[in-house]
């Protein structure tokens, strides 16, 4: 029975290397000099720090324009509120999605019984698979489920015949 798995997964390993740039720029840009601007990667949470909120969104606009610049999608990017460090000082913490949270499974479900296609999708840990009888009804469920979830950087992959 040919099937796919429909996921949601960054290249970790291009999240990184835009990290290392992003603070490569930090220590060389002229309006960093002498501040607190900082970032750091740890188990898929990247953490801004900074003087000012400015200069947060400064250092996101970097590390967004490196991601794109490396083919990752921001919507991988789940932006975590401006915390108050002690004096001065503020931090942020920017989660990169990985696997399919439960309720967006169910969401997908939910359009691929919507379609009437003959297939069927089943929630596997943080992925999505999806079986059926003919090649074709697949492709078409992955076209639906690329137009249902626009906001998540949705892949496929383990596609069997």
């Amino acid at each position: 029975m040919p099937s796919f798995d429909t996921v949601l997964e960054a290249d970790l390993v291009e999240v990184k290397n835009a990290v290392d740039q992003v603070a490569r720029e930090i220590g060389t840009r002229f309006d960093f000099k002498g501040t607190s601007a900082a970032i750091e990667l740890k188990d898929k949470e990247i953490t801004l720090f900074g003087d000012a909120d400015f200069q947060l969104q400064q250092i996101e606009d970097v590390l967004r324009n490196k991601l794109s610049k490396r083919n990752v999608d921001v919507r991988f990017l789940d932006i975590g509120k401006v915390e108050k460090m002690g004096g001065d000082k503020v931090k942020q913490v920017v989660k990169v999605r990985n696997g399919i949270a439960t309720e967006d499974g169910k969401k997908i479900q939910q359009a691929i019984k919507a379609s009437k296609l003959k297939v069927q999708g089943a929630i596997q840990g943080d992925a999505v698979r999806v079986t059926g009888a003919k090649r074709d009804d697949l492709q078409a469920a992955m076209a639906i489920i690329r137009t249902e979830m626009k906001d998540l950087p949705l892949s496929f992959n383990n596609f069997r015949d």
